[in-house]
């Protein structure tokens, strides 16, 4: 196949015409064509590499990895990056296994990393443990392109011996390391990155940012669902005063210093978890024009998609050049980044309007085996009018948390949530058979009445669930382990549930079914008072521990700042 097409090239920072022929899947040949007048060319847009999400966990769109490549490719995605510690910490390597050959089926490319953290701490119970040798076992294979986020950094920082032996690991087979380390800073930070972690996606603001890509890491802009950290780590503001500091040392000229303003000194721009919802509206086309939007120079914003990931993951992909896979999409301008066509390996995966291929239906074995609960089961319990508890409060668009108090009224020897001081209860159900559940409160729901529920509750994946009511929380609950996994809402006016069957994380349906029906699950938690803009991926992050500072196990309340259990009631 040969035609003639205006390229981006992401090496030289430059459109041009050329004539591009493509044989077996690769670039062949591509040949700039000098211009002398107007010229015609064969293609209509503008032709660039596909783009590539260099962080994501496909579980978390509730999609299997062959439907989540059916929306990703109509949004110009053409390979992504993907962490399975979701799947890894219910199925272990079985669910790993299952995602790499359910990406096989599909025209888009699926590298992995191999979860680092499985579970992501002692502190909790999952279905599975990765040790040492697990993660040898999957570093040796072709699919695995790096060791996927570091979460335990108290581990590496303890100096814990087999935390060090994957790193080692890693380092062995030559793949790079990702990181995440939230607020880390200072000495810590830097024994951080004696181990050769290189990445980090979990920066919340500029100055977290700027010291992590001094001290040499590359950093991951993330643009997903519940965390959007764009704005900060883009604000001009800071970045102004960044280069406004390096201008007093009279080392750098004025007029270069603003020259530099709008090239963004971060690496790479990625989902890291996104919904279903978000996915059938955009992708990374998205994030890349709301790059633009905020400042930054277009090239700059595409490169982050583009050549900046395959360079650091050793991707056959990321430029239009001699040699190369064949992925390339065709956008109708760099002001819309409407996608035209989609190529992966030189077919045409997306026309514009149709995806030209289809995905197998997929199955996993039951991964939930939780027993039905009780209202009793979710009640903290108190002799006296009165107590003060330790209250998670969680705020929209962060999976960081701070910890507060409150004093809430004893009724019947249980406490009470405070509807009127946003104070609710949450729960996790563990639900690999042991039945545990710890309670707790939290603050930034909004739920004026009714619970809502989820098996999709980061890394291990228990049932959580966040209500006022002490029924309503376990006929919730209840809705997802008769689903075998899924999200439920319950009130006494409406109730409802997505299933979510494979591995409690992911559905067959294609995006749209699931959208749809995630959709209805969030305009009735909106109804029943929820004022978060992603409520059930908020909720799921309430129980990642490895993110500061208060988050809730099936253990019990857990305190991230100090790494240890603290209690409910405060003496």
């Amino acid at each position: 196949m040969t035609f003639t097409a205006y390229i981006l090239d992401v090496l030289t920072n430059s459109v041009y015409p050329a004539r591009i022929t493509v044989e077996n899947g690769i670039f062949k040949q591509i040949v700039p064509i000098i211009v002398d007048g107007e010229i015609k060319v064969d293609v209509e847009g503008l032709m660039l590499p596909g783009f590539i999400d260099s962080h994501i966990h496909i579980e978390s769109s509730m999609l299997t990895p062959a439907q989540f490549a059916k929306i990703a490719v109509r949004h110009g995605t053409t390979s992504v990056v993907c962490d399975p510690h979701e799947i890894a910490n219910v199925c272990g390597i079985e669910g790993i296994e299952f995602m790499i050959e359910n990406a096989s089926h599909v025209p888009l490319n699926f590298y992995f990393s191999a979860p680092s953290c499985v579970p992501a701490t002692s502190f909790e119970t999952s279905g599975a443990v990765l040790d040492s040798d697990d993660i040898e076992f999957l570093l040796k294979k072709d699919e695995i392109v790096a060791l996927g986020e570091m979460m335990n950094f108290p581990g590496v920082l303890s100096g814990d011996e087999e935390v060090l032996r994957k790193l080692e690991l890693a380092r062995k087979y030559d793949k790079p390391i990702d990181g995440h380390a939230p607020l880390l800073s200072g000495e810590e930070l830097d024994k951080y990155l004696e181990q050769y972690i290189i990445t980090d996606h979990e920066c919340s603001n500029f100055h977290e940012a700027i010291e992590k890509k001094q001290k040499g890491m590359k950093i991951m802009v993330r643009d997903g669902s519940s965390a959007k950290n764009m704005e900060a780590l883009f604000d001009f503001s800071e970045r102004i005063a960044h280069l406004k500091n390096q201008e007093s040392f009279g080392i750098i000229p004025t007029e270069v210093l603003e020259r530099r303003i709008h090239s963004p000194i971060f690496d790479f721009i990625v989902s890291d978890d996104k919904h279903p919802n978000d996915l059938i509206n955009g992708h990374l086309n998205k994030s890349v024009k709301k790059a633009v939007e905020l400042g930054i120079d277009v090239i700059k914003a595409i490169e982050m998609v583009t050549i900046n990931p395959a360079s650091h993951y050793n991707l056959d992909a990321g430029a239009i050049v001699t040699g190369a896979r064949a992925d390339y999409i065709i956008i109708d301008n760099i002001i819309d980044f409407n996608i035209l066509k989609t190529y992966v390996a030189g077919e045409c995966v997306f026309d514009g309007e149709n995806v030209l291929f289809d995905v197998p239906e997929a199955e996993l074995e039951n991964s939930v085996k939780a027993s039905k609960t009780n209202a009793s089961d979710f009640d903290v319990l108190y002799d006296g009018d009165e107590c003060e508890v330790n209250v998670i409060e969680c705020f929209n668009g962060e999976l960081l948390t701070q910890k507060t108090t409150a004093t809430l009224k004893v009724k019947d020897d249980k406490v009470m949530p405070d509807i009127y001081d946003d104070v609710l209860k949450i729960a996790v159900v563990e639900r690999y058979g042991n039945n545990n559940i710890a309670n707790a409160f939290i603050k930034g729901f909004g739920l004026k009445k009714g619970a809502i529920a989820s098996s999709v509750a980061h890394d291990s994946h228990n049932i959580i669930v966040v209500g006022y009511d002490s029924e309503e929380m376990a006929e919730a609950a209840n809705a997802v382990i008769e689903n075998k996994g899924g999200i439920a809402v319950v009130s006494e006016d409406f109730n409802d549930s997505l299933a979510l069957p494979i591995a409690g994380l992911m559905s067959n349906e294609d995006a749209f079914a699931v959208a749809e029906k995630l959709d209805v699950l969030h305009r009735m938690a909106s109804a029943l008072g929820c004022k978060l803009d992603s409520p059930f991926m908020t909720m799921a992050f309430m129980a990642l521990l490895v993110i500061p500072s208060i988050k809730i196990s099936d253990k019990g309340l857990f305190d991230g700042d100090n790494f240890e259990f603290m209690d409910v009631i405060i003496n």
